[in-house]
């Protein structure tokens, strides 16, 4: 995904920088990253922070867990959760 589609879902999604250079999404969004790389699949969801540094992009989680990835591979990011609004509450266990 190159720069400057995650830059323009980051703004949407009114996320702010903080001092470490990651940016952070409002309290209680998340987002989940689609990557693929030789055909291999992952997903990463409740992704909190980003932040991208010198080719790489770090993503962290809701868990403080942070993965260390190729921005090429990423292909698409949903965002869930309030976004100017109370937390959505799902069904189930979520």
């Amino acid at each position: 995904m190159v720069g400057d589609h995650l830059q323009t879902i980051l703004e949407n999604a009114q996320a702010k920088v903080e001092k470490d250079g990651f940016v952070v999404l409002p309290e209680g969004t998340t987002a989940t990253l689609y990557l693929s790389h030789n055909g291999v699949g992952l997903t990463i969801s409740r992704v909190d922070a980003i932040k991208a540094e010198r080719g790489t992009l770090h993503a962290r989680t809701t868990k403080r867990e942070t993965f260390t990835l190729d921005p090429a591979d990423l292909f698409a990011v949903a965002l869930e959760g309030a976004q100017g609004g109370p937390p959505a509450r799902r069904a189930g266990f979520g």
